[in-house]
């Protein structure tokens, strides 16, 4: 039944924003997720879809291998992430920090949080996919969390 109904999400965006936990639950194969992640990443593989998500995907994926000096994980994540098809990484520059500090300050977000919602709103994504029911506080995008589609 949450596939169903992501995927009926999907189908309304041509963009949409990740959260981190997306990439987290799809990279360690998270069985309570994967269903849902797998259907995610496929829809971003096809021709006319597309991801956007905030450098501090990256950073906030990094810390566990650089944390225990697994340099072989840091070099996998950034050779599968850095040319996965039809995913965008979006830098934050002064624009995107200060559009977070809008965020943070209308919507009572953590900085990482208004940093990925900036780059969201940036991108133009119309939908965002995550597990923070934070994000469902964000009017300018639709938030798919993933507990809720369960």
């Amino acid at each position: 039944m949450g596939v169903e109904r992501l995927r009926l999400f999907l189908r309304r965006h041509r963009r949409i924003a990740l959260d981190t936990s997306i990439f987290i639950y799809q990279m360690e194969a998270n069985t309570r997720y994967l269903a849902l992640t797998d259907s995610v990443f496929s829809w971003v593989e096809r021709e006319g879809h597309e991801a956007v998500t905030s450098t501090i995907t990256m950073t906030e994926l990094l810390v566990p291998s650089y944390r225990d000096s697994d340099e072989q994980s840091v070099d996998a994540f950034y050779g599968l992430l850095s040319t996965y098809p039809n995913l965008r990484w979006m830098a934050p520059d002064l624009e995107t920090a200060d559009l977070a500090a809008r965020m943070r300050a209308m919507y009572r977000l953590r900085t990482p949080d208004a940093l990925q919602a900036a780059a969201a709103l940036r991108a133009q994504a119309t939908g965002f996919v995550t597990n923070d029911p934070v994000f469902a506080r964000i009017g300018e995008f639709e938030t798919a969390i993933l507990d809720q589609l369960l």
